[in-house]
C-alpha cells in the first residue's frame, strides 16, 4: 500500500487559510484521521492498488456539505471565497499522482510521469436541490501534464437526520498536454516499448464521464466514518490509447476521522 503525505500537506494548507479567515473569537472545529483509497494503478489499468493518506481538515469539509472548505477529491480542495445569492466560487489546490513504468506491463519502456501540485479555481450555483459546477485543475509542479476542466452537478439526499448522501455526475475535458502525457505514445516511447506499442497521438477532448457517491456516518459524537465510491468511463482518444486495458474505472474510499475543537 502506498502512503502519501501530500494530501496531508494540502489539508494543512487549506486549514491554515480557513483559520486565518475566521474571527479571532471563533473556535475551529477540526477532524483528524486517515483514509484508504483503492483505485486503478493508472488511468486505463485493469489492476488495482490501495493508497493510504492521513486527514487533517476543518470538520465537515469532506462530507459533501457547503462549508467554507470543501473536499471533492485529492486534486480538488476548494476554498469558498465568494458566496452570494446561491453563487459560489474560489480557488482550489490538490495533487496529481505520478505514473510509473512498473504500474503495468503496457507501460514498460514508456518512462515515468512525475506527479505534482495542482492549482485552479471553481464556480458553482446552488439551487438547493442541485448544484451545477465547473472547476479547472492545472499541474504547476512535476512533469508538464497540463490541465483538466470538470463540469457537472451534485445533489445531497438526506437519509436520516444525521446522514446524507452526496451524488455527483459530470464529465472531464483534458487538454493536449494531459492526453499526451497520460495516453499518448511518442515515436521514442514506441521504440522503447517492451510491449511493442505503436505510436499514438492523443488529442484534447472529453476524456471521461463519471458518477460518484459519498457520505459521512457519525459513529459517536466525535468519530465519523467516511465512505465514497466512483465510476468513470474513458472516452475518445483516452479510451482508444494502446495503454488502456479497460475503459471502466472504479475507485473507493474508506476513512475514519476524529472531531475536536481548538479555541483561538
Amino acid at each position: 500500500m502506498r502512503i502519501s503525505a501530500v494530501p496531508y500537506t494540502l489539508c494543512l494548507s487549506v486549514f491554515v487559510a480557513y483559520a486565518n479567515s475566521a474571527s479571532a473569537n471563533d473556535a475551529i472545529d477540526l477532524q483528524i484521521g486517515g483514509a484508504a483509497v483503492i483505485a486503478p494503478k493508472y488511468e486505463g489499468s485493469k489492476d488495482y492498488e490501495v493508497r493510504g493518506f492521513p486527514i487533517l481538515a476543518p470538520a465537515g469539509s469532506a462530507t459533501g456539505d457547503d462549508g467554507v472548505v470543501q473536499v471533492r477529491g485529492v486534486d480538488d480542495f476548494r476554498w469558498r471565497a465568494i458566496n452570494f445569492n446561491g453563487f459560489e466560487a474560489g480557488p482550489l489546490a490538490g495533487y496529481r499522482f505520478s505514473r510509473d513504468e512498473s504500474d503495468g506491463d503496457r507501460l514498460d519502456g514508456l518512462g515515468d510521469i512525475d506527479g505534482g501540485i495542482v492549482v485552479g479555481a471553481y464556480a458553482a450555483y446552488n439551487f438547493n436541490f442541485m448544484k451545477p459546477f465547473v472547476s479547472y485543475h492545472y499541474a504547476v509542479t512535476g512533469d508538464d501534464t497540463g490541465g483538466l476542466l470538470r463540469f457537472g452537478a451534485e445533489t445531497r439526499v438526506p437519509v436520516t437526520s444525521a446522514i446524507a448522501i452526496t451524488a455527483v455526475a459530470g464529465a472531464t475535458y483534458a487538454d493536449s498536454n494531459y492526453t499526451d502525457a497520460y495516453f499518448g505514445i511518442s515515436a521514442e516511447q514506441s521504440t522503447n516499448s517492451v510491449a511493442g506499442l505503436s505510436q499514438f497521438d492523443a488529442d484534447a477532448g472529453i476524456k471521461d464521464v463519471y458518477f460518484n457517491l459519498s457520505t459521512a456516518i457519525p459513529l459517536t459524537e466525535v468519530w465519523s466514518l467516511k465512505l465514497a465510491g466512483r465510476y468513470s468511463h474513458l472516452l475518445g482518444d483516452a479510451a482508444d490509447s494502446p495503454i488502456v486495458e479497460t475503459e471502466s474505472q472504479f475507485s473507493g474510499v474508506v476513512g475514519l476521522t476524529y472531531r475536536f475543537s481548538v479555541d483561538r
